[in-house]
């Protein structure tokens, strides 16, 4: 009896529930592995950690564009529609797309090499370019391997198998620490030759995180079947919405590309000069040697969130979204995208709340050892805590967004993104000369917000109205259920010393014991204010619609 009266389980909550467990596996040993890269090569030390950061980031944007941003986003509701009619169809066009995307990325990869090399013939001498594309040429096929390998996962994720792609990305990060742990000691006194090893580690977690899902999936019935003929027009239909889809999703993405490359470009190295040449020597340089290093661990900070409930829950709404779209059922996919928003709304706020009260502390037990510095402390944990403002609307962007490509409208965002693309980069030029660093940071979380606001208004207007009493219910639980959070939290942590030579079990309480009684506090209040979303995610309640009285 007790079986029968539980709660029915929402095909959102088990994906999202799988998703998360296994992205928070890879977010924490994603933690460990940036541990191990601040004590490996620190934050402004000759600015080998700058351009290590942007020369991964480069491969990782082409897995955001290609991988899980605009193909998964407009290949998914194809083949989802596709598995409807007729499966051996379905498989004749993974197969396609699998082979079309294996060729077009090769040659991305060769036309990318061929340009860093020129770039390094011509600037090769110039201080830090040098190492920036060689460990960019290095890194350069982790794009090849990394978007095929977010095909295969979308394509298990529209059979709703979600739990081999949850711990697919954790590769990434057991190869990276296997690097930094057993290799790059044998280069202690050489950080370039450390980067060098990391970097190498980085393709191969690509070649591991491709072969798991390969078996997996041919256990599901996949055979490799190039048919042109019968998928040319499916093809052609994910191609067309590929095109805005390549902007509209990687937004954040974009923006913090450019963030990394202002920030590489208009810092002054310790023994450089003060003021900027190419402006005729009458500008100084608003920033120093580390910030494109701070703004990689600063993001790695907000990402968890983002990883493990803004990813997590769009990961498993988009199949959902997608098969209400293809049935035309437009009340349910408001319903479940209000669901999926609340849900990261009521987690989110909170979340980025949590990260500024414990940005120093997190930052000084994570990272400061080795030739990372307390100076580079201090830097890190001002990124934390301004990237932190912004973290309810990175958790909700890949959401909302999720709900236009499962109509197959990729112009909308499209046309939004490159808006906030400009809005973003307008706000980096003004604020970093006041803020530094920092003032990118702000940026980003500034276009984050407005770019949600503005989808989630255009969306319920134009597509499938929103509940927004629901939502607006969500965000009044949830703000005084923070306030109370953060009170305590704060109080917890100015009742413990603090010293700066502290060692690891200090630290590890100036984060652990404010972060639990803050996690209380937070589920008590928002329970006490009548909020049902924690037991909704949890699988406690069931998620009864998302009418006014929800």
């Amino acid at each position: 009896m007790a079986r029968m009266m539980r709660p029915k389980r929402h095909p959102l909550i088990a994906g999202a529930r799988i998703t998360s467990l296994g992205t928070l596996a890879s977010r924490v040993l994603g933690m460990v592995r940036d541990m191990a890269t601040a004590a490996l090569l620190g934050l402004s030390g000759g600015g080998v950690m700058d351009a290590f950061a942007i020369a991964f980031r480069i491969p990782n944007l082409f897995r955001r564009l290609f991988g899980e941003g605009a193909l998964t986003a407009s290949y998914l509701p194809v083949f989802s529609a596709q598995l409807e009619k007729d499966r051996t169809v379905a498989w004749q066009l993974a197969s396609v797309v699998f082979a079309w995307l294996a060729v077009l990325l090769t040659g991305v990869v060769l036309l990318g090499e061929g340009l860093l090399g020129l770039i390094w013939l011509a600037w090769g001498d110039v201080s830090g370019v040098g190492l920036l594309v060689g460990l960019t040429s290095v890194m350069l096929p982790y794009l090849l391997l990394i978007c095929l390998a977010a095909q295969l996962t979308a394509t298990l994720h529209a059979l709703s198998h979600f739990t081999v792609p949850a711990l697919t990305p954790t590769l990434l990060n057991l190869c990276w620490l296997a690097a930094a742990w057993l290799v790059a000691p044998f280069f202690g006194a050489d950080p370039q030759a450390q980067a060098y090893v990391l970097a190498v580690a980085v393709v191969t977690s690509g070649v591991l995180q491709l072969g798991l899902q390969v078996p997996v999936l041919r256990r599901m019935g996949f055979r490799f079947d190039y048919h042109w003929t019968a998928s040319r027009q499916s093809v052609a239909q994910i191609g067309r919405a590929m095109g805005p889809a390549l902007i509209g999703l990687a937004v954040t993405q974009i923006n913090t590309l450019m963030d990394s490359l202002i920030a590489w470009g208009l810092a002054a190295a310790p023994d450089g000069p003060a003021r900027i040449a190419w402006l005729g020597g009458a500008v100084r340089y608003p920033m120093q040697q580390g910030a494109a290093a701070a703004i990689y661990f600063g993001e790695r900070l907000y990402q968890f969130p983002l990883g493990v409930l803004g990813l997590a829950v769009a990961a498993a709404i988009f199949p959902l979204l997608s098969r209400h779209a293809a049935r035309g059922d437009r009340a349910r996919l408001g319903a479940d995208l209000t669901l999926g928003l609340r849900l990261v709304i009521c987690l989110g706020v909170p979340a980025g709340v949590g990260l500024i009260m414990l940005a120093e502390p997190l930052a000084r037990l994570l990272f400061e050892r080795g030739r990372f510095t307390a100076a580079d402390t201090e830097r890190a944990a001002r990124m934390i805590a301004c990237y932190a403002g912004g973290v309810w609307a990175y958790c909700a962007l890949p959401v909302v967004v999720r709900g236009y490509y499962a109509l197959g409208d990729t112009r909308t965002p499209a046309r939004l993104a490159l808006v906030v693309v400009a809005l973003n980069l307008t706000l980096n030029l003004v604020l970093i000369w006041p803020l530094a660093e920092a003032g990118l940071a702000v940026a980003t979380a500034v276009s984050a917000a407005v770019q949600v606001v503005v989808l989630m208004l255009v969306f319920s207007r134009r597509a499938s109205p929103l509940h927004w009493r629901a939502l607006a219910l969500v965000v009044a639980r949830t703000l005084p259920a923070t306030l109370l959070m953060a009170a305590a939290g704060y109080t917890v942590l100015g009742l413990l010393p603090h010293f700066p030579e502290a060692g690891l079990l200090s630290r590890l309480a100036r984060v652990s014991l404010p972060l639990g009684v803050s996690l209380a506090v937070y589920g008590m209040a928002y329970r006490l204010f009548g909020g049902r979303e924690l037991g909704i995610l949890l699988g406690r309640q069931a998620p009864t619609g998302t009418s006014d009285n929800d």
